[in-house]
């Protein structure tokens, strides 16, 4: 029996295999079932025109034994078998690899990418076992080879005994060590979780030997029971039809596969073909996972290429602002692979992650459109992942995510459209307004919502930290831009309002001066204000950065020593008692009128929900009033 040597690559890779510590060892079951299921495949097609070949369908079948006491793990199928010189030369894809330009020894990296950029196949067998014996006999060929090797040091082929057309593959496992139990492979769960996990959908029937332990009346063991059973599903639901699926059969396959206890919201079952083709069946759930807000939560879908999970949760596939979608989607057009950095680069991963977008955008528009209840449970779930889109985006993700937006606002009880917005809005009507504020209550007293309210316009309610932020980033809707009633313009004057409002402040000019200079640099202006109805002051800003958005800026960890600062007026009713008051002071008592310029801001932070600097100064200021 001849030992033969490896081609210089081939010992390469096949050393790195060998001694791999990459983590995903377990494929290698899922490998040795798919090459088991493609050679029945060309068996079963040949079968189709040639009555030589004497099988029907049901008679295929792939079988995995294992012998606990021979340390050994069998993966035995009746395909087309291989001929001498099939096993010389295409036994593996590492076999295969010569015509592939090689790296550099520097160049090699993480083992993890190398076994991922050259596909592991058969050989990823050696990551588990110490010898790896290979007995086949070719459809058509009264002789039958053995093929084994024990590693790098080569490999030998002779004849051999089998009588039966197909392949058995025989693993020799590794030793256990204190890091790695390779006799784990020979468990009847562990098989039967892997094959559940990798390789349920394989449309040949996947058999091994199940036992059954019985007991007698008073709970003592006595007989075990062996039989042959078939571990795999072979047939996905989502390669059924959809007219012979309900509901049911959704909501079952999703509680088995995802471990939701709730039903979903929706499903999608689609089917695609074109540049990218593929089955996919998503979900959307229909309460929040406990982690999905944390830095812990994973996204991402199933992905199979032909029925074989290829990864648990191929992030690629969904953008971040939809990350809440649970499912998988199975193209033939992929490679079977382990390598995510593969994946990544991987064209067809990346139109199928496009269409795939459209596809769930759709599905939420009609929950939108024709079960606005779900729509709106779903969106406090999950909506504050679409504003997050458009923010993190800069925008470039609008056109997806603005339709999907729903917001309180002083219409109704009911949250809002913009689309709904818009089309309510007046004749004339040039911007979006909206106010910010912990709460819907919060902001329907802001003193800055009168005049808005007062000449009929509606006002968006941001209630959510990211909301302006997202909104900014989004510039308009429809053409109409955004404004915050606490702009510094809000343009909502008559010609008249404007003139009266001129003429007095020109008289009070010095006075707003002289405040100026009490606040200093916390005010860019004191001001007559425009909007205020009954109550006496607020702040209004200036520029991209408001007061909301300071805010939530400056409470952020990383901004403690940064601390960033809107440009903020603080403006006075004019028609309030208290300004004639603020006038009379200006003449007879500037020191009084230092304490009420101070007094009024801190009255007006507190409106906007920001923190007084000086609460002790403020108390005594106070006292000084009382008494």
């Amino acid at each position: 029996m001849e030992q033969k040597q490896f081609k210089a690559e081939s010992k390469r890779l096949l050393d790195i295999m060998i001694n791999s510590i990459y983590t995903h060892k377990e494929i290698f079951l899922r490998e040795l079932i798919s090459n088991a299921s493609d050679a029945i495949d060309k068996l079963y097609f040949k079968s189709l025109t040639d009555e030589s070949v004497g099988m029907k369908r049901d008679d295929f079948e792939i079988l995995i034994e294992a012998d606990k006491d021979k340390n050994t793990l069998t993966i035995r199928d009746n395909g087309i078998g291989m001929t001498e010189e099939e096993l010389e030369n295409n036994l593996g894809t590492i076999a295969q690899s010569g015509s592939l330009a090689f790296k550099t020894d520097n160049e090699l990296g993480d083992e993890s990418q190398i076994i991922g950029q050259f596909g592991v196949g058969f050989y990823s067998a050696f990551m588990v076992a110490k010898e790896v014996t290979v007995r086949t006999k070719a459809f058509g060929s009264d002789k039958a080879y053995e093929w084994k090797s024990a590693g790098v040091d080569g490999y030998t082929i002779d004849e051999c005994d089998k009588q039966d057309v197909g392949t058995e593959i025989i693993l020799t496992l590794k030793d256990d060590t204190d890091d790695e139990k390779y006799s784990k492979y020979l468990d009847q769960y562990q098989i039967q979780s892997l094959v559940k996990k990798y390789s349920d959908y394989i449309r040949f029937p996947i058999k091994t030997e199940v036992e059954h332990q019985h007991y007698d009346d008073d709970g003592n063991p006595t007989e075990v029971h062996r039989e042959i059973k078939t571990i795999n599903s072979m047939v996905p639901l989502w390669k059924k039809n959809k007219s012979e699926l309900t509901d049911d059969d959704y909501n079952s396959f999703y509680a088995d596969k995802f471990g939701d206890f709730y039903p979903p919201a929706a499903h999608i079952h689609t089917h695609n073909e074109g540049a990218a083709t593929y089955d996919a069946l998503l979900f959307i759930p229909s309460k929040t996972p406990f982690d999905y807000y944390s830095k812990d939560f994973e996204k991402g879908l199933q992905l199979y290429s032909s029925g074989v999970m290829i990864m648990e949760k191929c992030e690629d596939l969904l953008p971040d602002y939809f990350s809440f979608v649970r499912g998988l989607v199975d193209s033939e057009d992929l490679s079977l692979n382990i390598s995510r950095e593969l994946l990544q680069h991987d064209r067809q991963v990346k139109l199928i992650a496009k269409t795939l977008e459209k596809t769930i955008k759709n599905e939420l528009t009609k929950m939108l459109k024709n079960d606005r209840e779900k729509y709106e449970e779903f969106y406090s779930n999950f909506g504050l992942q679409f504003k997050f889109g458009i923010y993190q985006s800069f925008g470039a993700n609008r056109d997806i995510l603005k339709d999907l937006l729903l917001f309180h606002s002083s219409f109704s009880d009911k949250k809002t459209t913009l689309e709904e917005y818009v089309s309510r809005m007046k004749e004339g009507q040039e911007n979006i307004f909206y106010a910010c504020g912990d709460s819907i209550a919060r902001i329907e007293k802001l003193p800055q919502t009168e005049l808005v309210k007062d000449k009929g316009y509606e006002i968006l309610y941001f209630t959510d930290e990211v909301d302006e932020f997202a909104i900014k980033v989004l510039i308009d809707y429809d053409g109409k831009k955004f404004k915050s009633v606490s702009d510094s313009d809000l343009d909502l004057e008559t010609k008249e309002e404007k003139e009266e409002s001129k003429k007095q402040t020109e008289s009070c000019k010095d006075m707003f001066g002289f405040m100026k200079d009490v606040l200093g640099d916390k005010v860019k202006e004191v001001r007559l204000s425009s909007r205020l109805k009954s109550a006496p002051v607020c702040l209004s800003s200036n520029g991209a950065l408001s007061m909301d958005m300071e805010k939530v800026l400056n409470a952020m960890p990383q901004n403690a020593d940064k601390q960033v600062k809107a440009e903020k007026a603080l403006e006075l009713n004019g028609s309030h008692p208290i300004f004639e008051k603020l006038k009379a002071l200006y003449e007879s008592d500037k020191d009084m009128l230092t304490k009420y310029t101070k007094l009024l801001y801190s009255q007006a932070l507190l409106i906007e929900g920001i923190s007084i600097e000086d609460p002790v100064e403020l108390s005594n200021m106070i006292c000084d009033l009382m008494v």
